[in-house]
């Protein structure tokens, strides 16, 4: 991801001017040398050493997700503006210290970098939505399916990632919060899943597929599948469902309007990635968060959701593997079901 937003700044983001990159990894180093060296980015091992950079206002973060938060927090201490990949954490306490850090310095812009925000198609379902075209949206059917990678990769990121619904899930997480209102409250959570394609998963407490039911106290459900073993490509659909109609985003996903007619039947072609199927939100995404680092403005998302996020997100987790429901108080505060 952080080659991706690299080259998105690089080639994509008039307003930006790509000046460094850090990475510890050896690989990347010999990466970047070919492809960002020569049009004058300076290259650093050490992130600290890559914030003395002369020039340098904001940075983007796309790291391994368990130093996301010591990143951003160190450069906002050097004072930068930071865009930072989703999640800030997988842990909810240290999510809140990158909130801390930020309300600190209310003159710099901190995002946490959620994708799909940026999609025309999401866009326009949400101002669909909130003009009222489907009365008040009541439950949200989201899903991030991965296509199936038998190498192994997502055994090895799960040390790492927090799990599926920290990892997957949290961007259908936060289309609900979106589409419901940021100050939405959560009532209750509960999940389930299994390794149908790899057990190893369970070694680090996950599952391939999971499902997940979040109740909110306005009254409003969101339902969120994930899983690592779609064989056709990459799916990822929302449905949100309002008291006078419905709006759905790419429930029938597809590369582009191509459909190929032959013998056995008509067929259209998935995307095989999540980048592949949000690309352009990605450059949004980046030219957005310069414009208003530049222009000052609000930031298209509070911060604080970020963290509202990762908090569901480790709840579902929880619920994932002890199997029992939790349940939430008004305040957000757990309790147990006797005392509601």
């Amino acid at each position: 991801m952080g080659k991706r937003h690299a080259l998105h700044f690089l080639n994509s983001t008039p307003r930006a001017e790509l000046v460094a990159i850090s990475t510890p990894d050896d690989a990347e180093i010999d990466w970047a040398k070919q492809h960002l060296e020569p049009f004058g980015v300076t290259l650093y091992k050490s992130y600290e050493d890559m914030l003395a950079q002369d020039g340098l206002q904001a940075v983007v973060i796309a790291s391994i997700t368990s130093v996301h938060a010591d990143q951003a927090i160190k450069a906002m201490a050097a004072d930068k503006h930071v865009l930072c990949e989703k999640p800030l954490s997988t842990s909810v306490e240290v999510s809140q210290s990158v909130i801390d850090a930020a309300a600190r310095r209310p003159h710099l812009k901190v995002m946490c970098g959620f994708s799909r925000r940026f999609d025309d198609s999401y866009r326009d379902a949400h101002a669909k939505a909130t003009s009222g075209l489907i009365g008040t949206p009541s439950i949200l059917r989201s899903q991030t399916c991965d296509k199936l990678d038998p190498s192994g990769f997502f055994v090895a990121y799960a040390k790492h990632s927090g799990g599926i619904f920290v990892d997957c899930s949290i961007h259908d997480i936060d289309l609900a919060l979106w589409f419901f209102g940021q100050d939405s409250k959560v009532k209750s959570v509960v999940a389930n899943g299994i390794t149908a394609v790899q057990p190893g998963l369970r070694k680090w407490g996950d599952r391939d597929n999971a499902v997940g039911i979040v109740e909110f106290y306005e009254g409003k459900i969101a339902y969120f599948f994930a899983s690592r073993m779609m064989a056709a490509g990459q799916e990822d659909s929302t449905e949100i469902i309002g008291t006078q109609g419905k709006l759905t985003v790419n429930m029938q996903p597809k590369v582009n309007l191509v459909d190929v007619y032959e013998k056995g039947g008509v067929r259209r072609e998935f995307p095989a990635t999540y980048y592949e199927r949000f690309k352009e939100a990605f450059v949004r995404e980046a030219n957005e968060f310069v414009a208003i680092c530049l222009d000052g403005g609000e930031l298209p998302m509070k911060l604080e959701g970020a963290v509202q996020a990762v908090r569901i997100g480790c709840a579902l987790q929880e619920s994932l593997i002890s199997g029992e429901k939790i349940w939430f108080d008004e305040m957000g505060r757990r309790v147990e079901r006797s005392r509601l």
